[in-house]
């Protein structure tokens, strides 16, 4: 489907679960060399197996998105040999839990703690694989946002002031580097089911968490991947700074 795959590079962060996990499994499928990112080795080691066994081509990184020192190496290692990295996927990311807290009430700390992984994280992940891209004359990023990107969520001061901003470095990166041939875009992604998404969740926050999205039901990890493969590929060619929802109608409430 995407033979314009075959022999490229990518870099997904968050890369272990979710998201990054499905996004890496089509890109690889398709025939991209896919590295792996993320602080915990042994889920980032089953996503290679999985891409393995399907026949694709994958290695894994340890990083924590928001140490640059990390984050650096990490884009060095999907570089690579090939001196070409033609994605990023910025999956990388931390949720607010469900320790709703009025603004004035928010913990100091569990609001730096998601600037730091969120926003941070997906600026420094922006900016190593930016200065590879321009350096290379192309380049596609997919940042994954979230319904709190784009509306203001009750109890998540933390959580929503991040997502903000990752909308805000998508739309500036691709004002700053479109004259150098590369496209920033960013998913705004509904709630996606993943095996911890209902875990210690109560069956009335998960049914109230689906009957948020008019849809009624939330998204498969896959449903986020084929709009990544499609914001990474030449079928998007046309579109850059954008804020793409996937979110099943959350945000057209």
């Amino acid at each position: 489907m995407y033979e314009e795959f075959k022999g490229t590079t990518a870099l997904i962060t968050g890369g272990g679960t979710g998201i990054g996990r499905a996004s890496a499994l089509a890109l690889a499928a398709a025939g991209c060399t896919v590295t792996v990112a993320g602080r915990t080795v042994a889920t980032l080691e089953e996503t290679v197996r999985l891409i393995d066994e399907a026949g694709g081509i994958a290695r894994h990184v340890r990083c924590d998105v928001s140490d640059e020192e990390s984050v650096a190496h990490a884009v060095r290692a999907a570089v690579g040999d090939s001196g070409r990295l033609d994605f990023g996927v910025n999956s990388a990311g931390i949720s607010g839990g469900d320790d709703l807290r009025a603004t004035g009430d928010y913990p100091t700390e569990a609001f730096d703690r998601l600037i730091a992984t969120d926003l941070r994280g997906t600026f420094l992940s922006m900016k190593y694989q930016l200065r590879r891209m321009r350096a290379q004359g192309f380049g596609s990023i997919v940042n994954i946002g979230s319904g709190a990107s784009v509306v203001g969520v009750a109890g998540f001061a933390g959580y929503t002031a991040a997502k903000h901003g990752v909308i805000g470095l998508t739309r500036t990166a691709a004002l700053d580097y479109g004259p150098d041939g590369i496209r920033v875009n960013a998913i705004v992604a509904g709630l996606v089911d993943t095996p911890l998404i209902a875990q210690g969740r109560s069956p009335e926050i998960m049914a109230a968490r689906v009957a948020a999205h008019p849809i009624g039901r939330i998204a498969e990890p896959e449903e986020m991947a084929d709009a990544v493969m499609w914001l990474c590929s030449s079928r998007s060619s046309f579109v850059t700074g954008t804020a793409l929802p996937v979110d099943g109608g959350y945000t057209a409430r």
